[in-house]
């Protein structure tokens, strides 16, 4: 197998921050709509050391990337809620599992409007060329990111998508939903290691990448 460590380092640095940038988004939009609980415990940071899981930020995402996995995927500590302490509980906690994803979109499209203004030279033997990898950088950030938010997005607690549709719907069904949860993580496999992925996930994540890539 053809290991790329330049491509596998820029991919895990990307990941690295979209997570960091995602979990601060949790952490800070609870803090403003009340509930103090992830500001307390540092959790409103730039810091990737107070996000990072050592399994899910850095093994998983490394042996994905080195065994030739089909996406680069991870995931980082979940931020606590205190949905009690929030001002409109149902409304603010979809705010509030909204935020990660959106922050993910918000990354994905600042990634494809300086992939578009930064000039890439073409290589020349011998001479320095940094354009290139910036290409390489921004183009990665695009698509990382647009696939954290589409994935993090599907419907299925405890991903974002699985809280905001709860607090959607009425709170009877709401609760006939929520029983779902504790097999959430059965259904996630599933879905990541059948053919799941490529009618739930890709269709949309390619749809995203194509229009920002024009």
């Amino acid at each position: 197998m053809d290991i790329n460590i330049g491509q596998i380092f820029i991919a895990f640095i990307v990941l690295l921050f979209s997570l960091t940038i995602h979990e601060m988004a949790h952490a800070w939009t609870a803090d403003r709509l009340g509930d103090p609980t992830a500001r307390l415990l540092g959790r409103v940071s730039l810091n990737p050391l107070v996000h990072a899981d050592p399994i899910g930020t850095i093994l998983f995402p490394l042996v994905a990337k080195t065994t030739g996995f089909r996406f680069l995927l991870g995931w980082a500590k979940p931020v606590p809620v205190n949905v009690r302490q929030l001002r409109h509980p149902r409304r603010d906690y979809v705010l509030v599992a909204a935020a990660g994803p959106a922050s993910n979109l918000l990354l994905a499209v600042a990634a494809a409007v300086l992939l578009r203004i930064v000039p890439v030279s073409p290589y020349t033997l011998g001479e320095p060329n940094v354009t290139a990898p910036m290409a390489t950088l921004f183009a990665t950030a695009m698509q990382t990111n647009v696939l954290l938010a589409v994935f993090n997005m599907i419907p299925i607690p405890p991903l974002d998508g699985g809280n905001v549709l709860s607090g959607l719907l009425p709170e009877k069904l709401a609760a006939v939903f929520n029983r779902i949860r504790p097999y959430g993580f059965i259904l996630l496999y599933a879905l990541i290691l059948t053919d799941g992925y490529n009618y739930i996930v890709a269709p949309p994540y390619h749809l995203l990448v194509s229009w920002l890539s024009r």
